[in-house]
């Protein structure tokens, strides 16, 4: 079946399948990424919160500690130090403490009496310092609490290593910086005063409201990265919607846009020819007319039945220009056939819903028309029934211009379609054209016999002529004859030929010499 061919995608239509097949993953990945950096943004807070809630826990001891030796700053090292590494014992995170003078350290839980200068100033808000190491443990960062007195302070450290416990909440790939005042420490334990790293994604900061320190918080944009991977479920669920969007659209190409593109092939080449069956007299046999059927002529299937092609072409949308087409070529044949004509030649043509609102229709008649005699050839209209035609007002109106050239309105097949009877009213019928189905049955079948009877004496009571196609047995020519049918259509009396048979066909129906050699002449 031609209209079944696949036709060539240009660049332009692979390009455009390949864009439908990438369009999920192209809307999708930076919505992942958005989100992923979302996820990570929120991770971070929840880790940095976690992180200040535990180094509180850590300093709610050591200031404890400190507290606890509020009374003691001043007092002789020797009375105070055996208070000191009570308060050291009895604080699990409190590695030392000791005491001072506004000026300087005098006594420490490790060493007993000691010295070391002390500036208050260099503790954030008077309480909080961060130091890289000291002498006993040089190779350890401590964070010292003070609490200050009116004769010093009291002091009480912290190790790093519970310091890093605190910060080692972080998920793998992440990072948590502890910063009290310019300096700051990672979970590894080391201290630094320079600028604190800067995070690519997620980066936040909490304080804590309780102490003056801060916790920093982030990812490298590797993590992003990361956590694609952990959507890599998703990503493959979009390319594989993209991908099935793309055969999708494909596959809807080659079914619907080969058929359009191949029909507008055989349009322009012109494959689309009539064919002509007779309609006859039913009381001398003498043919009064004929209906014109498009045929497709293709160039390598050969004649293509119509029920193959029209309605593909009434789908996309093809039908008016093919018909107006058909036009146009029927009236080059026929006209210079006109001796071979009687008067008032009928010539029916098929008018599907889409002509019926076609603006062109009243031209086309009007053009069809004037390749003949006036009043030569009757055009007559046949309204099928396989589209349900709707009475607009624009139809109307279309139809009534029609008639007002001499074109005359047939509904045909009736009685196997839609609104049979409403179309008799609406449209103002002249011919009603009995189906073949019904005229097949006559011989055998009393209903359908009856349903013939019917509409013959509903034409009569409408004063409408009658056409019976589908005649194709002599019994069913006597019985429509018989019941008053005009005119009759079907095999009976011939098949649907090309031009050139109907023109044989026309001429040797006319026994008059004189005629016969007339048309000869014009064929």
């Amino acid at each position: 079946m031609p209209l079944r061919r696949k036709p060539h995608l240009s660049i332009g239509h692979w390009l455009g399948l390949a864009a439908i097949a990438l369009l999920p993953l192209a809307a999708g990945l930076p919505l992942l990424g958005w989100q992923a950096e979302r996820n990570l943004a929120s991770q971070s807070r929840f880790q940095a919160a976690q992180a200040v809630a535990a180094l509180e826990r850590v300093l709610d001891n050591a200031a404890a500690a400190a507290q606890a030796l509020a009374a003691l700053p001043g007092q002789p090292c020797e009375q105070a130090v055996l208070e000191l590494r009570r308060q050291v014992t009895g604080n699990p995170y409190v590695r030392s403490t000791a005491l001072a003078t506004p000026d300087a350290v005098y006594c420490t839980s490790l060493q007993g009496p000691y010295s070391e200068a002390l500036a208050a100033g260099d503790f954030v808000a008077g309480r909080l310092r961060l130091f890289a190491a000291d002498r006993v443990t040089p190779g350890r960062a401590l964070l010292v609490y003070r609490h200050p007195t009116t004769q010093g302070s009291a002091l009480a450290t912290v190790d790093a290593e519970h310091l890093g416990n605190a910060l080692a909440v972080a998920e793998p790939g992440s990072q948590l910086i502890l910063k009290v005042g310019p300096a700051w420490l990672k979970a590894d334990g080391r201290v630094a005063a320079n600028e604190p790293p800067r995070f690519e994604v997620g980066a936040s900061m909490a304080a804590s409201t309780r102490y003056p320190f801060s916790i920093l918080s982030g990812y490298p944009r590797s993590a992003t990265e990361r956590q694609w991977l952990r959507d890599a479920p998703i990503l493959a669920l979009l390319g594989l919607l993209g991908l099935t969007a793309a055969l999708g659209t494909y596959w809807q190409r080659q079914r619907a846009g080969s058929q359009r593109q191949e029909l507008e092939r055989a349009l322009a080449a012109g494959e689309f020819i009539p064919f002509f069956q007779p309609i006859v007299a039913s009381d001398d046999g003498r043919c009064t007319g004929l209906e014109v059927l498009m045929r497709w002529q293709h160039p390598e299937d050969g004649l293509i039945r119509p029920d193959l092609f029209i309605p593909y072409a009434e789908g996309c949308g093809l039908i008016v220009p093919m018909t107006r087409d058909l036009l146009r070529q029927t009236a080059a044949i026929l006209a210079p056939q006109v001796p071979c004509l009687e008067a008032g030649f009928h010539v029916g043509v098929n008018l599907t819903a889409a002509h019926c609102e076609a603006p062109t229709l009243v031209e086309d008649c009007r053009e069809f028309l004037e390749q003949f005699p006036k009043g030569h050839v009757q055009l007559v209209l046949e309204l099928t029934e396989r589209e349900l035609i709707v009475p607009t007002a624009q139809t109307l109106e279309r139809l009534a211009a029609v008639r007002e050239l001499g074109v005359k309105i047939a509904l045909d097949d009736f009685g196997t379609g839609h609104s049979s009877l409403a179309y008799l009213q609406q449209f103002q019928v002249d011919y009603l054209k009995i189906d073949q189905r019904f005229v097949a049955m006559i011989d055998t079948e009393a209903l359908s016999r009856h349903i013939v009877d019917s509409v013959i004496a509903l034409c009569a009571k409408l004063g409408l002529d009658v056409v019976a196609e589908g005649v194709e047995t002599a019994a069913q020519q006597a019985y429509l004859a018989s019941h008053g049918v005009a005119y009759l259509q079907g095999y009976l009396f011939a098949r649907p030929m090309h031009a050139d048979a109907f023109i044989d066909y026309i001429s040797n129906a006319r026994p008059e010499a004189k005629q016969l050699a007339s048309c000869a002449a014009l064929g």
